[in-house]
């Protein structure tokens, strides 16, 4: 491990980009940072073949200029050999955020979403879904809900009507509340049209604001706010998000095509532990529940971290 500053111990993330897996990675760091001192560098993944010839080579140019490295860390399958190099050439500990293309082995942990289904290995954690940056917020107010909606996907069939159907009952079942609505980059350009026909009541507890319009603060701060929160089952990323906010969950229903595919076992051990709320139960009376628990997957992951490794009593 590198000589620890004053300024804490060092984390090289690697980014590819990515949305998604960017978020991971920031989880992860967040949860870090708010345990202990953390100086925090983000590095572009590059390209497979120039890093392999770093690897190779024992050097990694890109961080010639930082301090070494405690953990390196990163999502995406670009950053695996990048990773990879920078150990080889500066030392610190490889954290890859997936399931990885490269034996597991390789790296000194890989936190893996348990619906993946990774061997068992010692230096393998499994988490309920990808980490995201969504903290628990204490500031739910009873008055706010959100609605996220997503879209087409390979393991589902997407039907517009059937999912504005299922928005407008919950309005009509919660007169008192206001509710916010975004979509995704998956969300069909016809789906905000059949919203502006719901009937004047409703439309007025429902403001609607599009993906594009939202800024990268826009979902933390309503998530800390809505204390119900509804997501079409399909946005895997987003059910997690709204558990980690320890909003009360609904799953607005898009048929799967996949029952037993990775995305419907992960949704099935949710509903089946009481986590989240499936439409049609709703419908037939259970109410939305707050997990008894919190839900802090980033936490859990960091705590290990801070144990095994950077504790130093």
């Amino acid at each position: 491990m590198s000589a620890r500053s004053q300024s804490g111990i060092v984390i090289w993330r690697f980014t590819d980009a990515k949305a998604g897996h960017e978020n991971q990675g920031r989880g992860l760091v967040d949860a870090l940072s708010e345990r202990l001192p953390v100086t925090d560098y983000a590095i572009p993944a590059g390209s497979g073949l120039s890093a392999l010839g770093n690897y190779l080579l024992g050097r990694f140019p890109a961080g010639h200029d930082l301090p070494d490295p405690d953990l390196l860390l990163g999502a995406g399958h670009a950053t695996h050999v990048p990773m990879l190099a920078a150990r080889r050439a500066r030392g610190g500990r490889v954290i890859v955020l997936m399931k990885p293309s490269l034996p597991t082995a390789w790296f000194d942990l890989c936190i893996i979403p348990e619906h993946d289904r990774p061997r068992p290995a010692p230096n393998v954690r499994t988490t309920r879904g990808v980490l995201n940056r969504i903290r628990h917020s204490a500031g739910h107010d009873d008055a706010t809900g959100l609605f996220l909606v997503g879209g087409p996907a390979p393991h589902v069939r997407w039907d517009n009507a059937a999912v504005v159907a299922q928005i407008t009952a919950v309005l009509e079942r919660n007169p008192g509340r206001h509710w916010w609505l975004t979509t995704s980059r998956r969300t069909p350009e016809d789906f905000p049209a059949l919203l502006a026909e719901l009937p004047g009541e409703l439309a007025a507890r429902l403001t609607v604001v599009p993906f594009a319009d939202t800024g990268t603060e826009w979902l933390p701060e309503k998530l800390g706010l809505a204390s119900q929160v509804w997501v079409t089952e399909e946005s895997v990323s987003m059910v997690y998000e709204a558990l980690s906010a320890g909003a009360a969950v609904g799953l607005l229903a898009v048929p799967s095509t996949q029952q037993q595919g990775r995305v419907a076992r992960g949704i099935a051990g949710l509903v089946s532990d009481g986590l989240v709320t499936r439409f049609e139960d709703w419908q037939q009376g259970r109410e939305l529940q707050v997990p008894d628990e919190r839900f802090d997957e980033a936490g859990r992951c960091a705590d290990w971290i801070i144990e095994q490794w950077l504790n130093e009593n």
